[in-house]
């Protein structure tokens, strides 16, 4: 319990401190399915904010590249998980462990498009994708946002 109560506390402090700072814009989904928080679409509208900092084709670009990822990806975790269910009382629940492991292979690939993208054309202009647990807005239940915050200058020029 003392672990949960850990991560939720965490999560909140990222809530309030990281997500709702004025220079970061967070990117919620917009999907109908949504596995282990991870859902299979984000919202594709480009944000005001960014008027002038990217190219709208750049932003959606970006998105299209995590939603065709996601939706490859999530829609057969989804397949994996009704599987499991169904077979959970024959197998002891062992049966939910590949879902648990799809989960996971669809956050690392997002990550990954999103690292390739900041690489490509974000962390030049000073912009960096991350993809976050939060809170839902109108739930206590955890999903992935996608933030899109500004790298600092001191952080640009920082030798590794």
């Amino acid at each position: 319990s003392s672990g949960i109560n850990a991560e939720y506390g965490e999560i909140e402090n990222i809530e309030q401190h990281e997500l709702l700072n004025d220079d970061n814009i967070v990117i919620r989904s917009t999907g109908n399915i949504t596995m282990f928080g991870l859902c299979n679409k984000y919202n594709t509208t480009f944000p005001q904010r960014l008027i002038a900092k990217v190219a709208p084709e750049e932003f959606s670009e970006t998105i299209n590249k995590v939603n065709r990822e996601l939706r490859r990806n999530v829609n057969f975790t989804w397949k994996a998980f009704i599987a499991g269910c169904l077979c959970c009382c024959c197998s002891c629940g062992l049966t939910m462990i590949p879902p648990l492991l799809l989960s996971n292979k669809s956050k690392k690939q997002v990550k990954k498009v999103l690292d390739w993208e900041n690489a490509r054309v974000y962390n030049k202009i000073g912009l960096n994708w991350i993809l976050r647990k939060a809170l839902c807005e109108q739930s206590p239940m955890l999903e992935y946002v996608i933030v899109l915050e500004r790298i600092h200058q001191e952080q640009i020029l920082w030798i590794d």
